[in-house]
């Protein structure tokens, strides 16, 4: 598995991710009217609290003009802290109202309502930050992947955890041959960290004071509102949310889907699950995917474990007592070690595994045993260093990168691997997949759930 260092920096191996050597200003860009690097984006963002409040924080170098969220309990914060800022509970009032006066959006608010939300910006011209999963189903997420070729807008989505170090090490170990041809790989969370397994749905209770039920509820048929969906627990929810694999297998396959060019899964099956039924996710899972050869790479099979305080995978040989995400004396290793046992990955070669601890290689990255690393040098940079996820998608907005780690066009076929999961949660048994003619070849029923069973009056997707 040997490749050039100019395969490295142009060919398609690269996908998701550009040159070392760092973004430069692009005259066509600048030409059609982008902003200096110095000039600020006015920002708007459909959702202000939880999740929301990060990524407004990860942006506020730049101005933040409008804000939306049905949610005014939740969005107190911003909304007082950003005084100046227009104020909406319907997103769909505040593009219309703001037009003019926005250049880019942050999408951070239930699964569910991802897509219609980032359709609606993008026909509009916005420039979109969109929170992992993207969408909520495969259908969405290809709509939004030709929107944005379309739109011409820069897009990213939130899996922050691919702009790191430890994925570009993950990378080029791997790459390097140190372990040679991989054929599993194995990743683990310990969420859900909300509940899950509940078996009907919960009875109607007064909407409270400052919750706009109506524009939460968005796409979906109106419900009666119950305080258990809401304000993270919608996680838990099929309707509204994708669970621990839209949570966080979109971040940990972020250094997989990279360093070994994974294309569309052939299959994906549940061989385990505990609690299942039709309202909620279960308790836990356990979910296989196959895919097959890329070029020089053999067939892949990923193993995916939630609910999981440990790792589910421990390499043949390890030494009794070590853990699978060693211990390195670094400031904060400590709890890095904890937290890396409660997420990360095992890639399995032919010559050796390597650990990613960590929902995306954050937590170090690691030759095992842990006596492999003790004289190892890691291989030279051969992938260009993030300054930071937020930073690369505003510099795509102004012109002054051609894409970012995370665009659409990386973004939408991770995100459409992960959804694929969550399907396959609803059925016993293998689901083949075509990509191609997005079907599964083997169950129609398993097809109803590619899209959105239903759109409301007035939140149509497009």
């Amino acid at each position: 598995m040997a490749f050039t260092r100019r395969h490295f920096f142009y060919g398609s191996l690269l996908a998701g991710a550009v040159p070392a050597g760092g973004f430069a200003s692009t005259p066509s860009l600048r030409q059609a009217g982008f902003r200096s690097p110095n000039e600020k984006l006015n920002i708007a963002s459909i959702g202000a609290g939880g999740r929301a409040a990060d990524d407004i924080d990860g942006c506020k170098s730049e101005n933040i003009v409008a804000l939306a969220d049905p949610d005014a309990v939740r969005a107190a914060e911003n909304f007082q802290r950003y005084e100046k800022a227009s104020k909406y509970t319907d997103f769909r009032k505040m593009l219309d109202k703001e037009d003019k006066n926005i250049d880019a959006v942050i999408i951070a608010i239930p699964d569910f309502m991802h897509g219609t939300a980032a359709m609606w910006s993008m026909e509009r011209g916005k420039h979109v930050y969109v929170e992992k999963p993207l969408c909520k189903t495969i259908w969405e997420v290809r709509q939004l992947k030709e929107a944005a070729a379309k739109y011409g807008v820069a897009t990213q989505m939130g899996n922050q955890h691919v702009s790191e170090e430890g994925t570009r090490q993950v990378c080029e170990i791997i790459w390097s041959g140190e372990i040679g041809n991989v054929t599993e790989v194995h990743a683990w969370t310990d969420r859900p960290i909300w509940p899950q397994g509940m078996t009907e749905l919960p009875k109607e209770e007064k909407v409270p004071d400052g919750l706009d039920w109506d524009s939460w509820i968005g796409i979906q048929e109106m419900r009666p509102y119950n305080h258990v969906y809401m304000p993270f627990n919608w996680r838990g929810w099929k309707d509204f949310g994708t669970g621990p694999v839209g949570d966080e297998l979109i971040h940990t396959l972020g250094a997989p889907n990279l360093a070994l060019r994974l294309t569309a899964p052939t299959s994906v099956e549940v061989i385990k699950q505990e609690g299942k039924n039709p309202y909620s996710y279960s308790k836990s899972t356990v979910t296989r995917w196959e895919f097959p050869a890329r070029g020089s790479m053999p067939p892949v099979t990923l193993y995916w474990y939630d609910a999981s305080t440990e790792a589910r995978f421990r390499p043949p040989g390890l030494p009794e007592g070590e853990p699978v995400f060693p211990q390195r004396a670094r400031p904060g290793a400590a709890r890095r070690v904890q937290n890396a046992q409660k997420a990360g990955c095992v890639f399995c070669g032919d010559k050796g595994y390597l650990a990613a601890g960590g929902e995306g290689a954050d937590e170090g990255v690691n030759l095992l045993p842990a006596s492999r690393m003790k004289d190892y040098t890691l291989p030279p940079q051969v992938l260009w260093r993030s300054p930071g996820h937020y930073l690369e998608w505003i510099m795509a907005c102004k012109g002054c990168n051609p894409r970012t780690a995370s665009d659409f066009s990386f973004a939408a076929p991770l995100a459409e691997c992960v959804l694929l999961g969550v399907v396959a949660l609803n059925f016993e048994g293998k689901l083949e997949w075509d990509s191609d003619k997005l079907m599964f070849t083997n169950n129609k029923d398993a097809n109803k759930y590619l899209q959105p069973p239903h759109f409301r009056k007035g939140w149509s997707f497009t």
